[in-house]
């Protein structure tokens, strides 16, 4: 059996777009001033910035849940972006593609706000 680990990524409504777009199976590329993909290990903490800064820069916003392997993803040490209860790994762009592989499953969307 194969043992993932589940994360989150609060998203906007053109990055839900892409990801719809890809059957709910990959993140998009990240644009040429995303270096890194964020991806973060509580629900809470993806509703926080879903909630407080998506809604504000484009109106809606969006907290995805999914599984990753966790072999793929013990290459990658979690990092501390503010405390303890802002936790998230950084996945710099160019390993995307294999993060995208390692995603077990769909994509979920579980909260939405406006």
């Amino acid at each position: 059996m194969i043992e993932t680990v589940t994360l989150w990524r609060p998203v906007g409504p053109i990055e839900l777009d892409l990801i719809r777009k890809s059957g709910m199976h990959a993140f998009p590329p990240r644009l040429p001033d995303q270096p890194i993909f964020y991806p973060v290990t509580t629900e809470d903490y993806a509703v926080k910035i879903a909630r407080d800064w998506n809604v504000r820069d484009s109106g809606s916003g969006y907290v995805t849940r999914f599984a990753v392997r966790r072999d793929y993803l013990d290459q990658y040490a979690v990092q501390d972006a503010g405390g303890r209860a802002h936790r998230e790994y950084w996945i710099p762009a160019e390993a995307l593609d294999a993060f995208n592989a390692a995603i077990v499953g769909k994509i979920e969307v579980v909260q939405e706000f406006r």
